[in-house]
């Protein structure tokens, strides 16, 4: 795999629900179709060129030296390290990618760093079982369907939906936080599914994350769009109530009428 070097890594997120977060590899060999907002971004920086270079990600090579100069320094700061928002830290069949993950969470957790941690790969078992893993961590996996043809459409070279599941179960039967981020949830003119029955596969998790699909075509040539991530919202909000799970509704899913 292609390395890169960068000046720092960690950085203060503006996002809702995060704080601190890294990217510790460019690029993302899942290829997600939605499209991928990272994708774009990189893409309008002229830092990628096509989505055939995105697809082969970099991992940073002197991640781990940029950790030990930054930790120090933002230390008091930090309440939690997202991994990550512009990549995935358990890229599915991209073991050094994984290799690299398991480092950085470990050097944060030996500094007292509790981790939140998203992905599209699944989680290797041995993260329930490595010294100095801190079971304040939380473990997400981005879930928008069990449709294996949609995945294998929009998400191509992603683990599968089940793997996930299973994956994220295995660490919430030992002890760890577990959350699903189902977004960018799409609209019927994508895919016709039944929300209940994707709630009740995630039915153990601590928390879950609900969002719409944004930067689509295809979404917004579906005329109920307001109505439909309305409905979906408050179902999710009842569901989580009576499972007693954590809920964040994304900003911008739910509209005024």
């Amino acid at each position: 795999m292609q390395t890169i070097e960068r000046k720092t890594l960690l950085y203060q997120s503006g996002v809702e629900y995060a704080d601190f977060c890294l990217n510790h590899v460019e690029g993302c060999s899942h290829g997600c179709r939605y499209p991928c907002y990272a994708f774009m971004m990189k893409k309008r920086c002229g830092i990628v060129k096509t989505y055939e270079d995105w697809c082969r990600p970099k991992v940073v090579s002197n991640a781990l030296k940029l950790l030990d100069k930054e930790i120090p320094k933002y230390k008091d700061r930090i309440k939690h390290v997202h991994l990550c928002f512009s990549t995935d830290p358990f890229m599915y069949n991209q073991p050094e990618v994984v290799e690299l993950s398991l480092k950085i969470i470990d050097k944060l957790n030996q500094s007292n760093i509790r981790c939140t941690v998203l992905t599209k790969g699944f989680y290797p078992k041995e993260l329930a079982d490595r010294n100095g893993q801190s079971t304040d961590n939380e473990y997400g996996v981005t879930l928008v369907s069990l449709n294996e043809d949609f995945r294998k459409e929009f998400e191509p070279n992603s683990a599968s939906f089940k793997d996930r599941i299973k994956s994220l179960k295995y660490l919430h039967d030992r002890g760890f936080k577990t959350w699903v981020s189902m977004e960018p949830y799409p609209t019927p003119n994508l895919i016709k599914q039944d929300l209940r029955g994707i709630l009740d596969a995630i039915a153990f998790v601590n928390k879950i994350i609900f969002g719409r699909l944004n930067y689509s075509v295809k979404s917004s040539e579906f005329k109920y769009t307001k109505e439909f991530y309305n409905s979906l919202a408050l179902s999710v909000i009842n569901f989580c109530k009576k499972n007693k799970i954590d809920c964040h509704i994304k900003t911008g899913t739910q509209e005024k009428k």
